[in-house]
């Protein structure tokens, strides 16, 4: 299974992030089991945390309708943390996850006393709306 720091590194978000700087959104970061068949993320409520599983499956509805199946290494929900937004799918365990959490809040006093990751963060955040959207910058 792979670990939180690792797991971090690869995300997109967070990927142009030295080590010491992982290991400030790491220590962030709090551990959490998720039965199969939870819901832990509802379409359309706000997004107060996101989620990197470590281990384990998960589907990824939206507007009822299947989009994706994810699993370790995944990140859900980075978009909410970042900028505050509502849920745009829902998602539920398909097996047990282990998972690792990182709430918006403090996150967002991370970023508040730590410029250079605030700027890494943002530029990537525009990235991946890009890549998602790429019309809406152009």
């Amino acid at each position: 299974m792979p670990n939180a720091h690792e797991t971090l590194a690869k995300i997109d978000l967070f990927s142009e992030l030295t080590k010491p700087e992982l290991r400030a959104i790491e220590k962030l970061m709090t551990p959490i089991d998720i039965k199969a068949g939870k819901e832990f993320i509802t379409e359309g409520t706000p997004g107060r945390e996101a989620f990197i599983i470590l281990s384990g499956t998960a589907v990824v509805r939206r507007h009822g309708r299947l989009v994706a199946t994810v699993g370790a290494g995944e990140v859900l929900g980075e978009m909410a943390v970042v900028a505050g937004l509502h849920r745009t799918a829902t998602v539920t365990a398909e097996t047990n996850i282990v998972a690792e959490v990182l709430d918006r809040r403090e996150f967002s006093s991370l970023l508040d006393q730590n410029a250079k990751i605030s700027k890494k963060i943002m530029i990537a955040a525009i990235k991946r709306l890009h890549e998602l959207e790429p019309g809406l910058l152009n």
